[in-house]
């Protein structure tokens, strides 16, 4: 899991994925916040996704999930399978064997999940979209991702 500032990837130890086991999956849990923490990068800037330039520096594929969850959800907000109450997470990813195991994973945490595509539409989960921070089911999450834009907010860029 990855979960440093994202102006701190790059600075992540060269070859830090080289041992892991074959099919690993990296979850990507960042956010880039240009104005607030990350100041600014260029490739982002010019609508790389943030998760697909995370791809780009550490040489790993990654599964984009649980950015947009408040950490207190995680510990508080677990509902079994068919609780009309459950939560959803978007999930978002190039690799579908690891995004099933995130899927999975995420599962038996006790929340459900929405597949919001490749890396390439991770951009809808992102800061300032309307599913980011959304506590709700499948389908209000699912909505809030169709209605996703991808221009960036003005909070969200530098």
């Amino acid at each position: 899991m990855i979960t440093v500032p994202t102006k701190a990837v790059p600075g992540l130890p060269k070859g830090l994925l080289d041992e892991a086991a074959e099919g690993v999956a990296v979850i990507d849990t960042n956010n880039y916040y240009p104005r607030q923490r990350d100041g600014r990068i260029d490739e982002i800037e010019e609508g790389l996704p943030e998760s697909a330039w995370t791809v780009r520096q550490i040489g790993h594929t990654v599964i984009k999930a649980f950015n947009g969850t408040y950490a207190q959800d995680i510990l508080d907000a677990p509902r079994p399978s068919g609780d009309p109450d459950r939560m959803a997470l978007p999930v978002a990813g190039d690799d579908e064997r690891a995004k099933r195991t995130v899927r999975a994973l995420i599962d038996e945490l006790g929340f459900d999940t929405v597949d919001a595509g490749g890396l390439d539409t991770s951009w809808r989960q992102q800061p300032g979209t309307p599913v980011y921070g959304l506590r709700a089911g499948t389908d209000a999450v699912t909505k809030a991702l169709s209605e996703a834009s991808p221009e960036r907010t003005p909070d969200f860029t530098a």
